[in-house]
């Protein structure tokens, strides 16, 4: 059973940066992607980020230039460094992991969020 926890979240005034991380209770190389979601309140969760088993990461447009994803193989853990926070990135921000099972056919795991609140 995979567990993921996500950690770092907080208040932080606009403009400044956090960094969160995602521990995951087995190798995250046997996952095919680690990424990064965010849940703002009232909308739909929305893809943030994402790194492969490779180290390749892709990014949201709307965040592509301020956020960073990285992983660590060592300590089964993804990171997303957020920098020049604005308002809009205030959300619950979720750790997700995907493991193929078969062409086309994949199995999502998910963390249980960690809140950032960015401030004016």
């Amino acid at each position: 059973q995979v567990q993921l926890v996500e950690s770092g979240g907080g208040l932080v005034q606009a403009g400044g940066s956090l960094r969160l991380s995602c521990a995951a209770s087995v190798s995250i190389l046997s996952m095919d992607t680690m990424g990064w979601y965010r849940q703002q309140p009232d909308k739909q969760r929305e893809y943030v980020a994402v790194i492969s088993r490779g180290g390749v990461a892709n990014y949201a447009s709307s965040v592509k230039g301020r956020f960073t994803i990285s992983r660590d193989n060592a300590k089964n853990s993804v990171y997303l460094q957020m920098n020049s926070l604005n308002l809009e990135d205030t959300a619950v921000y979720y750790c997700n992991a995907v493991s193929r099972l078969s062409l086309g056919r994949f199995t999502d795991y998910w963390g249980q969020g960690t809140q950032v609140t960015v401030s004016s």
